[in-house]
C-alpha cells in the first residue's frame, strides 16, 4: 500500500469537481479505496428509517467520500504539494512550495 501524503486533521482544498476551491478539515481516510471525508465537502442526502440511535428517522445530510487525488494540502493559506525527506533519522513531510517541514 502506498504512503499517503495527507493525514487526518489536515486542512485541504478541493481542486476539482462540484466543490472546487472549498476548504475543509479531513475527518477520516479510507486507505484501501484512497478516499477521504472532508468537513462540509461533497454533502450527500441520506434517508434513514427510525432506529434506537435515531428515534425519528428522516433525511440526514452528511459528508460523502472524495478521492484523495482531488484535494491538495493547504499550507499558510495556499495549496501545495507534499513531499517526504529525512531529517536526521526521522522521515518528515514538507511543503514543496516553501520547503518548510509540516510535522
Amino acid at each position: 500500500m502506498a504512503m499517503l501524503k495527507i493525514k487526518k486533521g489536515d486542512l485541504v482544498r478541493v481542486i476539482t469537481g462540484r466543490d472546487k476551491d472549498k476548504e475543509g478539515k479531513v475527518i477520516s481516510i479510507n486507505r484501501k479505496k484512497n478516499t477521504l471525508l472532508v468537513e462540509g465537502i461533497n454533502m450527500i442526502t441520506k434517508h434513514t428509517k427510525p432506529s434506537m440511535a435515531n428515534q425519528q428517522g428522516g433525511i440526514i445530510h452528511q459528508e460523502g467520500p472524495i478521492h484523495i487525488s482531488n484535494v491538495m494540502y493547504v499550507h499558510k493559506g495556499k495549496p501545495t504539494r507534499v513531499g517526504f525527506k529525512m531529517e536526521g533519522d526521522k522521515k518528515v513531510r514538507f511543503a514543496k512550495s516553501t520547503g518548510e517541514v509540516i510535522d
